[in-house]
């Protein structure tokens, strides 16, 4: 029993402690986050000794949900800061009183929504939102987040002391969200989402399922945000698509030996087509008014991704590139939309604009030069191969680019 319990708990953990935690944090305010965090942590400390000792209860997540209510309800009684700072509060008529206050579905989804809209705070960087949103509303570990950034666990340390800081010095008021401060902060909140998906889609990590794991939160917290009126815009709608989308070929993107498979080396029977059912979907409802977001392009880009039998595909996907790089350039947004451009033209005018951009500093330049050589000039391409070696940090794509050039040395 005791092993079952040992393999149990880490899964109810990461399901259920940021819902327990921003119901907590909705009743004491920002000001005592490390309160609801600690009664939390205990629940499920208790949860280890009493489930070793007697096994398993017939419904472990309403154990844990009244064990954290009792404790709650203890502390509201016999701490201190409950009499001094919360009580009045509480009184006021600014929140629910302590009798109506319970972890249930509503009360849970309410909070997550007011949590998420907490930890995107303005005041801290984006790489600080991300940090919060992984510690604060998915339950990872300090270790699992410097895991997923490649950083040492005391870089992290600072980066959330600081963060965590500027969150209870902000004043902001989660008990109830106004519309108006829904709509102020919308952008950074999809923002944050979409850079915490990105951290697992685009991962230097070699740990797979930290990879997954991220993917897979960022969906669950914009699924929240399509489910509340307020923030069911055609922007959440198209951010959520694109995930599915990008989310349906993860196995297929990293063979068993931890190298990156290449887009059209992918075997396609390993993409999700529940997934894909999922972003066309949420994509159909995206597309409900006038609105083109980049959200909405990567969205498309993403689904014609997931088309493979289209003949005019690539086409489809430049044009989609051709607006979204005027609407927010990037690096990234510009190479592929020249693999996208070779895919089209061919790969000799796909060389002459990838030149264009004279991103001789980065590693996805030279693999794409690399790429496209491959076929007309062998040394050029081996050069261009090396030399992304050396700029990328992920040894997932150093395995993958050797694997090229052993390929061309044939």
């Amino acid at each position: 029993m005791a092993a079952n319990t040992s393999e149990l708990l880490p899964q109810l953990f990461r399901l259920e402690y940021s819902k327990m935690t921003a119901v907590l944090c909705r009743l004491f305010g920002l000001q005592h986050m490390e309160t609801a965090e600690d009664i939390v942590s205990e629940t499920f400390l208790k949860a280890t000794e009493v489930w070793s000792a007697q096994g398993i209860p017939e419904n472990p997540t309403a154990w844990l949900y009244t064990v954290a209510k009792n404790k709650t309800k203890d502390y509201l009684k016999h701490i201190s800061i409950f009499e001094t700072q919360v009580k009045g509060a509480l009184t006021s008529g600014e929140t629910q009183a302590e009798t109506d206050f319970d972890f249930n579905p509503q009360s849970i989804s309410d909070s997550q929504l007011a949590m998420i809209f907490a930890v995107c705070n303005p005041a801290n960087s984006a790489a600080s939102q991300i940090c919060l949103a992984l510690q604060i509303l998915c339950g990872f570990s300090v270790e699992e987040i410097a895991d997923a950034f490649l950083s040492k666990t005391e870089t992290i340390k600072k980066r959330l002391l600081r963060a965590r800081s500027n969150l209870r010095n902000d004043n902001f008021q989660i008990r109830q969200l106004q519309e108006a401060t829904i709509k102020e902060r919308l952008d950074v909140v999809l923002r944050t989402l979409y850079l915490l998906f990105n951290e697992g889609y685009f991962s230097k990590s070699n740990n797979h399922l930290i990879r997954k794991d991220l993917c897979s939160e960022a969906i669950r917290l914009a699924l929240i945000l399509t489910e509340n009126p307020l923030t069911n815009t055609t922007q959440s709608n198209a951010l959520l698509a694109l995930m599915c989308f990008q989310s349906s070929r993860l196995d297929a993107r990293a063979n068993n030996e931890g190298e990156t498979v290449l887009y059209e080396q992918q075997d396609k029977n390993l993409w999700s087509k529940e997934l894909i059912e999922q972003g066309n979907y949420y994509l159909v409802h995206a597309c409900s008014g006038n609105e083109v977001s980049k959200y909405h392009l990567e969205a498309g880009i993403a689904y014609w991704h997931t088309t493979p039998t289209d003949n005019n595909k690539w086409s489809h996907i430049l044009q989609l590139y051709n607006q979204l790089i005027l609407i927010e350039y990037s690096p990234m947004t510009a190479l592929n939309r020249t693999f996208a451009f070779a895919k089209v033209y061919g790969h000799q005018p796909g060389i002459q604009e990838a030149e264009k951009l004279g991103l001789s500093n980065n590693s996805h330049y030279h693999s794409l030069l690399g790429y496209l050589y491959a076929e007309t000039d062998t040394d050029k391409a081996i050069a261009h191969y090396q030399q992304a070696i050396c700029l990328t940090k992920s040894t997932a794509e150093k395995k993958t680019l050797m694997k090229e050039i052993n390929r061309l040395l044939l």
